[in-house]
């Protein structure tokens, strides 16, 4: 299965804050980020339209999934970005939890406090491909974030955990998975 992956544009959030879950806005650039956005999936339609669209259920990742044409992808929480937890919402450079620097020195595995670590998202994305599987698609859209496409591109086998951060895709940006089924 050819699963096309779309991360959301940017957001109007301070640079350094840790909104994981958080519903927040867009930046004021979306417009001009989401066209560019549209026209590089356009470039991915020549082979046949998607059979399906999916998308986070937070905002940011639904405007632009129906700004690209994909208003009535389906929302699924799956999809959406850690959970940050008590860190929501909070600058890194402001969070005073003696935590933190564990968390920094092992984010791979370790949860943020009353949040989720990264092996808890990647159980849920792949909970979410595994199902998606049982369908029949040829390919499939899907409008998420940052931590979702890490850990799809692990789980299509693109990157191991350690090397998946070292590749992220910019706000806005597309990767291209193909899945076996």
């Amino acid at each position: 299965m050819n699963i096309i992956m779309v991360r959301h544009t940017r957001v109007n959030v301070a640079p350094g804050t840790c909104y994981g879950q958080t519903d927040v806005s867009v930046a004021d650039t979306f417009q001009q980020e989401a066209e560019q956005t549209k026209a590089q999936l356009e470039t991915y339609w020549k082979d046949g339209f998607p059979d399906a669209a999916f998308t986070s259920p937070l905002t940011r990742a639904r405007l632009l999934a129906d700004y690209c044409g994909f208003a009535s992808a389906n929302a699924d929480k799956r999809l959406m970005e850690m959970n940050m937890g008590d860190w929501e919402m909070q600058r890194y450079d402001n969070i005073t939890d003696p935590y933190l620097q564990q968390w920094y020195d092992d984010y791979l595995h370790l949860p943020t406090p009353n949040g989720e670590s990264f092996p808890m998202q990647y159980q849920r994305v792949a909970s979410f491909f595994d199902e998606l599987k049982d369908h029949n698609y040829h390919r499939v859209v899907i409008f998420a974030h940052g931590g979702v496409l890490a850990a799809a591109s692990i789980y299509a086998k693109l990157y191991s955990p350690e090397e998946a951060w070292k590749h992220q895709t910019p706000y806005g940006g597309v990767i291209e998975l193909n899945i076996a089924p």
